[in-house]
């Protein structure tokens, strides 16, 4: 088995997958409940994630996304998108549910409800619209590291037009917006770019110790 390093060393941000390479509905299901197990801030997970098989509508998300091959070679995108309404209504629904998961009355959450609110007090939409990005993003972390582990190759994009996506799969009616397109399958032979030096700054430059 690969150690963590090996792995990481290994990906790479895919430029040409193998068309005719599809992943498995065993690795598939289990990326997927990786981004269901992925962490985020007060465990709010304000977000959606959108798998697209369909090859007609990966080849309409491809012209959105200028044209990029990956959209089409690719054996899935998954369009990770956030959530809009960031507000005391996804505050109490996640509550809800807690307290019904964990089989507790929801009176005993209104410290951790006061505190998620209070948080949030005064801030305006953008910034917790930011707030939310930022938790898709641990997702992607999360997401492209585990692709790694299972020897699947990944490519994340933003190179694309948010609004003509969001249009296409009608997210703004679901109070949803596109942030990233991640390209999941198996690199072709063909594509160099696995070949190329991995380019990250030396330890010294990267990490401050405080003794």
């Amino acid at each position: 088995m690969k150690n963590i390093t090996e792995v990481l060393n290994w990906r790479y941000a895919t430029k040409q997958f193998d068309s005719n390479k599809k992943i498995s509905k065993e690795n598939l299901d289990t990326l997927l409940e990786v981004l269901r197990l992925s962490p985020s801030s007060y465990g709010l997970q304000p977000w959606k994630f959108i798998v697209v098989n369909n090859i007609e509508m990966k080849s309409k998300i491809r012209e959105i996304a200028y044209d990029q091959s990956q959209i089409t070679d690719s054996s899935q995108i998954i369009i990770f998108a956030n959530k809009k309404n960031i507000d005391s209504n996804l505050v109490d629904e996640y509550l809800q549910f807690t307290a019904k998961e964990k089989n507790i009355s929801i009176e005993k959450l209104e410290g951790f409800k006061g505190m998620i609110n209070g948080s949030f007090a005064g801030r305006s939409s953008e910034s917790l619209i930011n707030w939310a990005t930022c938790q898709l993003y641990l997702a992607l972390g999360n997401f492209l590291t585990s692709c790694a582990i299972l020897d699947i190759d990944a490519c994340p994009m933003e190179g694309f037009d948010r609004n003509k996506l969001d249009e296409l799969l009608g997210l703004s009616s679901m109070n949803l917006e596109s942030k990233v397109i991640v390209a999941i399958g198996y690199r072709s032979e063909d594509d160099k770019s696995a070949l190329s030096k991995k380019i990250r700054f030396a330890k010294e430059d990267v990490f401050i110790e405080l003794n």
